[in-house]
């Protein structure tokens, strides 16, 4: 295991971000364009309540009406839910079958199920299967808010990123609301222009309704500060978060970074304990590894990343992809042969900044710098604004012997974000020193 590493915000991105953000309140599917023979009540069952008790309605509800697709679309999106908030991924293959079973009774003419299966494909990271199930969606509804909303994820992970903001732009068109106007900004903030995505987040926070939506909004603007270095700027949306959702995770977690940010390691351990606690997702579980690291805990951080493992093997059986996951968190602290394979095998499937990203690192970290400079260079081609990618782009540049590109770039990492990882800020510091020093 190696003491070079950084945390990664995206680390497990498709099974948090995606599924989270299938609806700005993590609700499941329902709404003015569900279809007139879904009852109300399928929806309103789910809608407001924790994810578990949604899931046990459905259920009562269809031992009851064992025919009602529209149920059965509402807990399969349910059982989607249930996975995100509590980071298992178990629950997917059951999620798959209510689908099936909902489109089994109603083959034509069911957004809400090609929808629903859409979100599950796209948690899965089956990005492809996410677009087709989606635009099938969207064939039926045009104006199904979660068909719009999960085509833009797709193109997003897939890395169409000129497709993804025509995608956003068309659905905030057709529906615009909070799940289209955050979208809208992550594609900004893939495209470098960080403060266009800051004004269109904005405008969501102040077009929301309720405590979710607030909650939502106020977090992904936590998140793009922490990601610029505002760390107290992160602190007191991801606090407005919370006031208006105590519990909600993401919130917690973005409150947790920022602290490290500011130096209060002992605090951001304990938030992120307890998070890790409820829902133990890869980027979680390296963050608190780090941090015990960072604290002088080797053992305790060891053990951090030791469950990652288990964490892959559950993925796996929940018929989920965790290659980009594999890869990072191996990288730095694992097998950096399987780390390879890994970022090798989801680069061929989709090619991203992240996926250029964890591939160039994954190339460094085997001593393969001058193959993985092409790679650290497209991670930043876009000018997303990601103080990893361009501590990545400095150590590659600096281990191929490119001296003043490495300082350029380990020079803007750190000014972007100072404290973008406990470890790795500290390993870019040191080589920037040394760089400076010679």
């Amino acid at each position: 295991m190696t003491r070079t590493t950084r945390s990664r915000w995206r680390l497990g991105a498709a099974v948090v971000g995606l599924a989270f953000a299938f609806t700005a309140a993590g609700a499941v599917l329902g709404g003015a364009e569900q279809m007139p023979a879904t009852p109300a009540a399928a929806g309103a069952v789910v809608l407001g309540a924790d994810p578990g008790q949604g899931v046990r309605a459905l259920q009562t509800r269809l031992k009851a009406r064992p025919g009602d697709a529209g149920a059965w679309a509402a807990l399969g999106a349910a059982y989607v839910e249930e996975a995100r908030a509590g980071g298992d991924p178990s629950r997917y293959p059951q999620a798959a079958e209510a689908f099936a079973r909902s489109l089994r009774l109603r083959p034509d003419g069911n957004a809400d199920a090609l929808a629903g299966r859409a979100a599950l494909a796209a948690a899965r990271h089956d990005f492809p299967a996410a677009l087709r199930d989606a635009e099938r969606a969207l064939a039926v509804n045009p104006y199904s808010e979660h068909g719009l909303a999960v085509r833009i994820d797709a193109l997003v992970e897939l890395g169409r990123y000129p497709a993804a903001l025509d995608a956003a732009l068309r659905a905030d068109a057709r529906r615009p609301g909070i799940p289209v106007f955050t979208r809208l900004a992550y594609v900004r903030e893939l495209l470098g222009e960080t403060e266009e995505a800051r004004r269109v987040l904005e405008l969501a926070r102040n077009s929301a309704s309720t405590r979710a939506d607030v909650a939502y909004t106020a977090t992904a603007l936590g998140r793009l500060a922490w990601s610029q270095g505002d760390y107290d700027e992160a602190l007191r949306q991801c606090g407005q978060a919370l006031k208006a959702e105590p519990d909600q995770l993401e919130a917690r977690e973005c409150r947790a970074r920022a602290l490290t940010g500011k130096g209060q390691l002992a605090a951001a351990v304990a938030e992120f304990e307890e998070i890790v606690g409820r829902s133990p997702l890869p980027g979680r579980l390296v963050a608190l590894g780090e941090l015990y690291e960072a604290s002088g805990s080797p053992g305790p951080a060891r053990r951090q990343y030791e469950v990652l493992d288990t964490w892959a093997g559950l993925a796996r059986a929940g018929g989920v992809n965790p290659d980009l996951d594999t890869a990072l968190a191996a990288a730095d602290h694992g097998d950096r042969a399987e780390a390879l394979r890994a970022a090798r095998a989801e680069w061929q499937r989709r090619r991203t900044v992240h996926t250029e990203d964890a591939l160039a690192w994954a190339l460094h970290r085997a001593g393969r710098s001058a193959e993985a400079l092409p790679h650290a260079r497209a991670a930043t081609a876009t000018g997303y604004p990601d103080a990893s990618f361009l501590y990545h782009r400095g150590m590659i540049e600096r281990a191929a012997g490119e001296r003043a590109a490495a300082r350029t770039s380990l020079s803007r990492a750190l000014a972007l974000n100072p404290a973008f990882s406990p470890l790795g800020a500290r390993e870019a510091r040191r080589a920037l020193d040394g760089l400076e020093a010679t």
